[in-house]
């Protein structure tokens, strides 16, 4: 599946710290369960990426 293909798959995403000092995506959906453990560098560059997305996002928007 690529990025902009539209799904009807429902997912509950959870993120947290570890009591091994990671930092956690837990995504869940139907039949799966899927963690994900990242050191807070990671999780820190993670989250810039998520911002950047956002920003784009948000001036494709402004295009329409």
């Amino acid at each position: 599946m690529g990025i902009n293909k539209q799904s009807d798959v429902a997912a509950n995403l959870q993120i947290g710290p570890t009591d091994q000092g990671m930092v956690r995506l837990f995504i869940e959906g139907g039949d799966f369960e899927l963690p994900m453990d990242f050191d807070p560098e990671e999780a820190e560059e993670i989250a810039e990426e998520i911002r950047a997305a956002a920003q784009r996002a948000r001036a494709m928007q402004g295009k329409k």
